[in-house]
């Protein structure tokens, strides 16, 4: 417990500085965000007025005193280019993004595990280079690059999947939450859930692939590791398959590093979202950031920076918790 509440201290004043950095960079860069939105018609007693209004005419640090006091009761202003409130706007756009991000990790890790097993199962035969050199191939190509690849092949060459978007317009269903896909499951709506899925079939690959490479390295780096140990000579005294060593035997004690990656990556893949979103026409927050940043939306901005800035330390505190259950050591020391 009492390492749990120094890292919560240590958040703290990492959202503070985060907050700070963030806050003065956004007001000493050129650009004044009130002319952006109003029209040329506008009198300079307008400008004023709308100066005012978003608290654009004080000090630098009066309007961080403001903004922190703001913060600190939940409110994250109202944005400048959706004229609605901050937190409103993040709370509609969250949920596709994680469920996006979420899915990609799932689809990622499982085809890293699968890769990373079969690169150790034909270790020494031609099957494991053909393992090396797909991996290589996921990894050296950026997942921009993925989502422009297959939207040519699966929405050009071969149109089988839709490229944009993230629910057939055509569809009337009301969801209770942000989380379509997660509700569609629960609700037993499997015919939704497909259809929701296959909008996501491009943007989960193009964000999936290059982490499967990552984790199936790693994974297959710990599984060298792991059947060179005498647990594993023992298993194979026993007269048990070469399948049932990997997975069975070596594959638990070999997860450790790559479950600790795991995690790691998803915070990138978290922020990867960003530009795989706004290529795919997918309304999450990383699209809305876009819009966001190219409008210099200050508050808005500022309340998505503040929310990625909070995912990533809450993801800091499961990984250290997944990495302390699955090992004792750590656990215990």
């Amino acid at each position: 417990m009492s390492g749990s509440l120094k890292r919560l201290w240590t958040a703290v004043p990492t959202l503070f500085g985060v907050m700070v950095v963030v806050f003065v960079l956004l007001r000493i860069v050129p650009g004044d965000p009130v002319a952006m939105m109003i029209g040329p018609e506008a009198t300079a007693d307008d400008i004023r007025r709308l100066r005012e209004f978003y608290g654009l005419d004080k000090s630098i640090l009066e309007q961080f005193l403001v903004y922190l006091g703001n913060v600190a009761t939940g409110d994250l202003g109202t944005s400048i280019s959706f004229k609605q409130n901050v937190a409103d706007l993040i709370l509609q756009r969250l949920p596709p993004t994680l469920e996006l991000a979420a899915v990609a990790m799932t689809v990622g890790a499982a085809l890293g595990v699968a890769l990373g097993l079969a690169a150790v199962y034909w270790r020494g035969r031609w099957p494991e280079a053909l393992v090396d050199g797909v991996n290589g191939l996921m990894i050296a190509v950026p997942d921009f690059l993925w989502a422009l690849l297959l939207i040519l092949f699966f929405g050009v060459l071969i149109p089988v999947l839709p490229v944009s978007g993230r629910l057939d317009p055509t569809l009337a269903i009301d969801f209770d939450t942000g989380f379509y896909l997660t509700e569609s499951v629960v609700r037993a709506e499997f015919a939704t859930a497909g259809v929701l899925l296959t909008h996501m079939a491009l943007p989960v690959l193009a964000l999936g692939l290059p982490l499967a490479a990552v984790i199936s390295r790693v994974l297959k780096s710990s599984l060298l590791e792991a059947v060179d140990q005498d647990y594993i000579l023992l298993a194979r005294v026993k007269g048990f398959g070469e399948a049932r060593i990997l997975t069975r035997h070596a594959l638990p004690n070999a997860l450790i590093p790559a479950v600790t990656l795991s995690g790691v990556q998803f915070m990138f893949l978290l922020g990867g979202t960003v530009l795989i979103e706004l290529i795919f026409a997918y309304p999450g927050i990383g699209n809305m950031a876009v819009r966001a940043v190219i409008n210099r939306d200050l508050p808005l901005i500022q309340g998505i920076t503040l929310t990625f800035a909070t995912l990533f330390i809450l993801l800091n505190f499961v990984i250290d918790a997944t990495y302390a259950l699955l090992n004792p050591r750590v656990r215990h020391g």
